[in-house]
């Protein structure tokens, strides 16, 4: 029998770990093991209210993914500030720092569990991070660059293990103000085991700015990090860095559903309902099956979609 097709999806993806994890548990087994718990009860916590969901835990280290890149950057600025709290209460030598490490990409799903590179660059991400720190990727700060009200240092492209191609890193400073962005430090280096101090990386010229297409790139994962969440205030932040984006008639569809006379977004079974038809007809041929879905949805959230698909089916008819 044919093997079934892997499902894909695209989502912001946390990565974190315990720096010096080893060397506690050689210190102290049932304390670190004590701690650990302790930590692991604030972090669990801080992921499911940002609407997160963990997809593993081996030994000391966490992956989470999130539907929106905001949610995942506020989740591990609240983890860091609540184990930096948790920290004080115990001696220097017993606490425990996390390094996180976000991504957005696409990912493979096999039985609840997430693969990729997607999975591998937040993995590479955290291992970049300092103890108490955070590192995410330029497509995580091209999402909420100027919607956060947190810095960024730029630390150039890094050449990992197991990634094909550089990767730019950015170090995130949840005590910054946005656009009081640090110097960026462009460099390359290559991760073995544990991360090179900043100040051992070899300085390169900077990176040239993204091209149009890395950019419309960057519009369309954004799009996708937000298109099924029910906040109001991703599809402005869309709206407000796309102002004529590809999806902007999408996002004030959305925004509207927000101000309607019901208040608040439709229910979501709904709503999965007619996504689930749109699927089924998106790429279809016969005008029939777009008529169809406009007749049932007339104020549908694909409608301008499945105007502008039908009119191109007419026309080459």
């Amino acid at each position: 029998m044919e093997a079934p097709p892997l499902e894909r999806k695209l989502i912001a993806i946390l990565a974190a770990d315990i720096e010096g994890y080893s060397r506690l548990m050689g210190g102290d087994e049932e304390g670190t093991l004590a701690t650990l718990s302790a930590h692991r009860a604030v972090t669990d916590a801080l992921i499911t209210r940002h609407s997160g969901r963990i997809c593993g835990t081996a030994g000391d280290s966490i992956l989470a993914e999130f539907a929106s890149v905001f949610a995942a950057v506020d989740c591990a600025v609240e983890i860091q500030r609540d184990l930096g709290h948790a920290n004080q209460t115990l001696p220097d030598d017993k606490q425990m720092h996390f390094r996180i490490g976000i991504n957005v990409g696409d990912v493979m799903v096999k039985d609840g569990d997430i693969f990729g590179d997607g999975v591998n660059i937040a993995a590479r991400l955290e291992g970049l991070a300092e103890p108490g720190g955070i590192c995410i990727s330029r497509g995580v700060r091209d999402h909420v660059r100027h919607k956060v009200p947190y810095g960024f240092e730029d630390l150039g492209e890094q050449t990992v293990k197991n990634i094909a191609q550089p990767i730019r890193v950015f170090r995130l400073l949840p005590d910054a103000p946005d656009g009081g962005n640090a110097e960026p430090l462009p460099a390359t280096i290559e991760l073995v085991a544990e991360p090179v101090p900043s100040e051992q990386l070899a300085v390169e010229q900077p990176s040239p700015e993204p091209t149009q297409a890395e950019q419309q790139s960057v519009e369309i994962v954004f799009w996708e990090s937000i298109k099924e969440s029910v906040r109001a205030a991703d599809y402005e932040a869309y709206l407000e860095q796309y102002p004529e984006g590809a999806f902007a008639s999408l996002a004030h569809t959305r925004l509207e559903e927000f101000n309607s006379d019901q208040g608040g977004m439709r229910d979501p079974q709904d709503r999965e309902v007619e996504l689930a038809f749109w699927d089924s007809v998106r790429e279809s041929d016969n005008p029939a099956s777009l008529a169809a879905y406009l007749e049932k949805y007339p104020a549908g959230e694909f409608k301008a979609l499945a105007e502008i698909r039908l009119d191109e089916l007419r026309a080459a008819s």
